[in-house]
């Protein structure tokens, strides 16, 4: 029993010791990309999903790419799914505040054609706030899907973004310029 509590278990978190110091500059090789590789494989397999995982990593950031006959599973309703895995991967890569480096996980470019699709309901929902001269206000979205509209239309002339509500009932509003609230 004692053996359990002096030997540092993988995967555990350690409280009052010194994590591992790594050299922030040498990303090249420092393993964590294999590693968010390793964990999502692991979990897909658990998930009993037909995917291969591909990496492509850079100095900030991994990106994950799922894709295989499954590939759909793997994303799941409204990226869920993705998302989910993506926290997972993200919580378990970086458990220690040195050298961390965020985790993407994707499925055949689900998140660049999801993002596209958000920018093109912006722009249209933007378009119809100036023409009706009303506030229009989106559905519920999560915090991700709600940046890339307040970027999308930062730049967009005639209006403003807000964002109201709690949590999961989180919700933006495309103001026309002229109509302040």
């Amino acid at each position: 029993m004692d053996e359990l509590k002096t030997k540092p278990r993988d995967g555990a978190l350690i409280l009052g010791g010194q994590p591992p110091q790594e050299d922030p500059s040498q990303y090249a090789g420092d393993g964590k990309a294999e590693e968010a590789a390793e964990i999502l494989e692991e979990l897909l397999n658990l998930m009993d999903l037909d995917v291969q995982v591909e990496i492509r990593a850079d100095a900030e950031r991994i990106e994950l790419d799922a894709t295989g006959p499954d590939s759909g599973r793997v994303i799941g309703k409204k990226g869920a799914t993705l998302d989910a895995l993506q926290f997972l991967i993200n919580k378990m890569v970086n458990r220690f505040p040195e050298a961390r480096r965020h985790v993407i996980v994707d499925s055949g470019d689900y998140r660049e054609r999801h993002d596209d699709g958000l920018v093109s309901l912006a722009k249209r929902q933007a378009q119809r706030a100036v023409t009706e001269g009303k506030v229009v206000t989106l559905q519920p979205m999560n915090a991700r899907d709600r940046r890339v509209i307040h970027m999308s239309l930062a730049k967009f002339d005639g209006v403003n973004t807000m964002s109201q509500g709690e949590g999961m009932r989180r919700r933006i509003q495309i103001i026309p310029a002229h109509k302040r609230r």
